[in-house]
């Protein structure tokens, strides 16, 4: 079974953490450098990216999370962790940790107030569509080679794209009840 981190230093972690621990993964609350050390999967949940990123600077967790993915560690990143995990941004900010090779355009779909649910349709998730929870959610602008998108919200604006093992969507699964694409990240996690 693998052991998946929930970075816990901003943002929703806590309904991550109740996903994961849904679906039978370990689960591992990370805020520190050295507790990235046993996991086998992170997400960067949903919060505020500025925030985020200033304080995985702050723990001075940036290189070790770059090395760790790198070295082939599982990553997902929702809404402000789709922002932080982007190759770069089309905001002057936060820096984000130039990992997955997408261009994400930071609040793309309005301020709190445009927030908005719908159905997606995702390849590689069987059964039913899935419900997406807009909030202030990134968009992917430009996306990079070996980028697959596994969602597009009907604009066809990709929502959902997946980097070898490097995940990201704008919107919030863990906001619902539908445990299918925590069960995808724990089997991507678990993937050698």
């Amino acid at each position: 079974m693998p052991k998946i981190g929930v970075l816990a230093i901003q943002g929703d972690y806590q309904e991550h953490k109740n996903m994961l621990e849904g679906v039978g993964a370990v689960t591992k609350e990370i805020r520190l450098p050295n507790e990235l050390e046993d996991i086998d999967g992170l997400i960067i949940p949903g919060g505020e990216s500025t925030t985020i990123i200033q304080l995985i600077d702050i723990y001075e967790m940036r290189n070790p999370i770059i090395e760790r993915v790198t070295s082939g560690m599982a990553i997902w990143g929702t809404c402000a962790g789709m922002i932080s995990i982007a190759k770069t941004l089309k905001d002057k900010r936060p820096d984000p940790l130039h990992l997955m090779d997408i261009e994400v355009s930071r609040n793309a779909f309005g301020r709190q107030i445009d927030s908005f649910e719908t159905y997606l349709d995702i390849k590689n998730i069987e059964g039913p569509p899935v419900r997406g929870i807009f909030i202030r959610a990134p968009v992917v602008t430009n996306i990079g080679k070996g980028v697959e998108i596994l969602s597009e919200i009907e604009s066809g604006k990709p929502v959902m794209v997946l980097q070898d093992k490097m995940l990201a969507t704008s919107f919030h699964p863990e906001l619902t009840d539908d445990t299918r694409i925590h069960e995808f990240f724990k089997n991507l996690s678990s993937a050698k």
